[in-house]
């Protein structure tokens, strides 16, 4: 499946978003916020830029992202999830901000819960990315 450029511009902005969230960026997050820049197309230098300043950059718009597709928006909460535990602990504001997200994508508190304790588990594992799976063409032409 193919990503247009503003969903995977979304994407990786919203992402940036939930590590802001705890106002600590770890190594580990770095490293899944590389991939995720990746496989959404983005260059590397721009993503390494975008992850090392985004706790002092004040212009990144603060809105949660809304996908056109339900399950763009589940692959979303699934890479925060994953995101969100690869420091080995979930910040109280990272779970409130991806609650938000499911809500506003029309993705309920039931599927929320269940995504939760499947990323908790597979947290002491090499994490899977869902979007790995995508392709962002827009991005690459």
């Amino acid at each position: 499946m193919d990503i247009p450029a503003i969903e995977a511009s979304n994407y990786f902005r919203g992402l940036l978003l939930l590590i802001k969230r705890d106002r600590k960026v770890t190594q580990s997050e770095v490293d899944l916020m590389m991939r995720i820049g990746k496989a959404l197309g983005f260059e590397e230098e721009f993503c390494k830029q975008s992850v090392e300043g985004i706790l002092e950059n004040e212009h990144v718009r603060e809105h949660p992202p809304k996908f056109s597709d339900r399950n763009l928006a589940m692959k979303f909460i699934r890479d925060g999830l994953v995101l969100s535990y690869s420091d080995n602990e979930m910040h109280p504001l990272e779970e409130e901000w991806l609650k938000f997200v499911a809500e506003l994508n029309g993705l309920g508190p039931e599927w929320f819960q269940q995504e939760k304790e499947k990323a908790a588990i597979a947290a002491k594992q090499h994490p899977h990315l869902e979007i790995e799976s995508f392709r962002a063409a827009e991005l690459r032409k």
